[in-house]
Order: structure tokens, then sequence, then C-alpha cells
């Protein structure tokens, strides 16, 4: 799937948070998140930008669908589908 070229940090932030991210901190333009599934936990950093730039987008989908087991296309598409 193409990812979307108009998300910005605080939507992803949202999106993030119904599988499990929290906001822990903002450092400047720079949003925290953590999760912790099956005593695991797991740190991303979300640009506060508007839009995220598509290859900072692409990392942080493909870190958290590695994080959750998922296939990156697969999570990808639930999230922004």
């Amino acid at each position: 799937m193409r990812l979307p070229r108009n998300v910005s940090g605080d939507a992803l932030v949202t999106l993030l948070a119904r599988y499990g991210y929290e906001r822990l901190r903002q450092d400047g333009s720079h949003i925290r998140l953590a999760s912790t599934i099956a005593g695991r936990q797991h740190h991303v950093t979300v640009p506060r930008h508007n839009p995220v730039r598509v290859g900072t987008l692409s990392g942080i989908v493909t870190d958290v669908a590695a994080y959750l087991g998922r296939d990156r296309d697969a999570f990808s598409e639930e999230l922004f589908g």
C-alpha cells in the first residue's frame, strides 16, 4: 500500500493510540510514545510536523508493524485505510 502524503504528527499519534501507544512526553517538536505488550516495552518518536515526511512515516510504520508482529503492508492498510 502506498502511504498517505498528508498525515500530521498529531494524527499519527491518535492513530497509534488505537494500538496501545501512550504519549510519554514531548520535547520540542517531537512526541515520544510507548507501548507495552506481553511485558515488552516499545518506544516510538513521532515528529509533530504537518505533514510527516514519507520516509519518516515509512520508518515508523515498519517499526510498529514489526513490534506488533504484523505484515507492514497489512498494518499500513489497517492504520490508514
